[in-house]
């Protein structure tokens, strides 16, 4: 047998969770078709020698749904490993809805998610109405990495109700139209339904994102329709009654989660993180995990590997922009806000004025007001990470001081995180280990400019693994491949196995690590966006293509459309 690629000499660790073994992995036609020792002529050959090679990882939580259209390898998520993303998440999509109403769906995406409008107008060519014409669209575009999409609630509200969909309840009518819309997307390979009734989620101009105007019953209307179909996932940002202790909304929202499951027979999905402000709430969704289980639901919960923490910089985002002293200075070009810096006039008043409140309230992965005990100089990948208020002390200044002398030293190319969620890391690593969790929740593609997650995978490898050996290499890539591939459906994704798609990664797992982030203004229309890249990965095989070779696009375009479980049992 001829084979197109072949990978030799390396330790394949399968995804499975078994022990690695050494093999050479044949690859044809995109398939791997010979797992041991090839001696046969190959039209490519990675040596992966001192290197194990896994599946390719899968990502469950992206916002890809813009960036697909101009940036087709999916960076920065193909240089941390990741084969295959699932976008759609938390109701917001493109589709359905016809290009002269785009500004409704722009309008959920823009504030709740921080896709920048300009950069979709000008990167997007909008060719579709429906949302089997806009899979049949993505079908069509050239692709480095595979791509599978829900259907977003906040978009079929739109397309239905228009503007009403702001401002109003669903009449019997909507409902029906509605019903109808999710049923024609799960038919022509959504993977399911997503939507978000969390207080993060508004628009530029405050209001609610259309599927927060949504009754509970218009919710189970929609998700029944997937239970008459057997088919799809439903996606859920929660409704905000876990950040208060006591809150007596949460029980009532478990309940409904659970009885969701149960009555509709379809898997519930949403991101669990613990709060410093609410320390013992995740046990509580952990809690209905199992309870959903025993009940004979299905339910999964999405966990982060570390802290999700907003990054920010003078290149990007600062706790005092909206001041009116700082919304001066920050609205002049970086290198003169550098020289104003040095004023001690002018430093004298942003100082001053970095205790004020503007009276706004931030939503997501926007600037905090600064508590500088919270606030951590990212000067190093790893860390540990020193707060502001150390720093300040050993240098006897006012925190905001110490904050721009930081960055001037470093002529303002440093972050500093601030965490909003998973600040504790034992929670964190408790979360992961639960057997009803998934290791995912990127939010590639969104939150262009505040977060930088897409590197989430490479730091269970580099932190949990080589440096704290809280799982075994095998525990962790299964944890990164065959565990979400099988909760979001990719059969034949996820394992190396003869039979499956090759979907491969070859890295060294004691270099593998992410590097610094930047900030580039690489997105159509020039707006500005947070990149992270890795090191240790030799190569990245999508379809049996090898697509990147240290972290270098090879030039291949290998990646393909998942469609959902409709069209995949035919």
């Amino acid at each position: 047998m001829s084979y197109d690629l072949v990978i030799k000499n390396g330790t394949v660790v399968d995804g499975s969770g078994l022990p690695r073994y050494r093999a050479d992995v044949g690859v044809r036609h995109g398939r791997i078709v010979t797992i041991g020792r090839i001696r046969e002529r190959a039209r490519e050959v990675v040596d992966a020698e001192g290197q194990v090679v896994t599946p390719g990882f899968v990502d469950g939580h992206t916002h890809m749904d813009a960036q697909i259209f101009w940036d087709p390898l999916g960076t920065s998520s193909c240089w941390h490993g990741i084969t295959s993303v699932v976008m759609g998440n938390c109701g917001f999509t493109l589709a359905p809805c016809a290009e002269e109403n785009k500004h409704l769906v722009v309008r959920n995406l823009q504030r709740a998610e921080d896709i920048p409008p300009a950069a979709m107008e000008a990167g997007i060519e909008w060719r579709w109405t429906t949302f089997p014409e806009f899979l049949d669209c993505l079908d069509s575009l050239p692709k480095g990495i595979n791509y599978g999409g829900y259907v977003g609630h906040s978009a079929i509200r739109t397309y239905v109700m228009g503007e009403r969909a702001f401002e109003q309840p669903a009449s019997e009518d909507d409902l029906r139209a509605m019903e109808r819309e999710v049923r024609d997307a799960v038919r022509a390979g959504a993977i399911g339904f997503t939507t978000s009734r969390s207080p993060a989620h508004e628009t530029p101009d405050g209001r609610y994102v259309a599927s927060r105007l949504a009754t509970w019953d218009e919710v189970r209307r929609l998700v029944g329709v997937m239970g008459e179909l057997n088919a799809g996932l439903f996606e859920i940002a929660g409704e905000g009654v876990d950040r208060a202790p006591g809150d007596p909304g949460l029980r009532d929202y478990h309940v409904r989660l659970r009885d969701l499951a149960v009555e509709t027979g379809r898997p519930v999905t949403f991101g669990v993180f613990s709060r410093r402000g609410v320390p013992d709430v995740w046990r509580k969704y952990l809690d209905l995990l199992d309870e959903t289980a025993a009940a004979g639901g299905r339910m999964f919960a999405q966990v982060h590997s570390r802290s999700l923490s907003a990054l920010l910089s003078f290149k990007t985002q600062m706790p005092f922009d909206r001041l009116p002293v700082w919304k001066e200075l920050r609205a002049l070009p970086l290198a003169e806000q550098r020289r104003r810096l040095h004023d001690p006039e002018l430093r004298r008043r942003l100082i001053e004025a970095s205790g004020e409140s503007d009276g706004r309230r931030p939503v997501g992965a926007e600037a905090q007001a600064a508590d500088y005990d919270w606030l951590l100089v990212f000067d190093t990948v790893e860390g540990p990470h020193r707060t502001v208020a150390e720093v300040a002390r050993e240098r006897g200044q006012h925190p905001a001081e110490t904050m721009i002398d930081l960055a001037l030293e470093k002529d303002l190319d440093l972050f500093f995180l601030q965490p909003v969620a998973n600040e504790d890391q034992d929670y964190a690593l408790e979360l992961m280990r639960h057997p009803r969790a998934v290791v995912t929740f990127s939010d590639s593609g969104a939150h262009v400019s505040q977060l930088m997650d897409s590197s989430l995978q490479t730091h269970l490898l580099y932190h949990w693994v080589r440096r704290k050996q809280a799982f075994t290499l095998e525990q962790a890539v299964r944890m990164l491949t065959l565990v979400p591939a099988t909760l979001w459906g990719f059969a034949d994704r996820g394992l190396i196995r003869e039979g499956m798609a090759a979907d491969l990664v070859v890295f060294d797992p004691e270099t593998i690590a992410a590097e610094m982030p930047e900030v580039v203004d690489d997105l159509p229309s020039g707006a500005r966006r947070l990149v992270q890249r890795t090191r240790g990965i030799a190569a990245t095989v999508v379809n049996g293509e090898v697509l990147l070779r240290d972290g270098k696009h090879t030039g291949a375009l290998p990646g393909r459309l998942l469609r959902g479980p409709v069209v995949r049992r035919g």
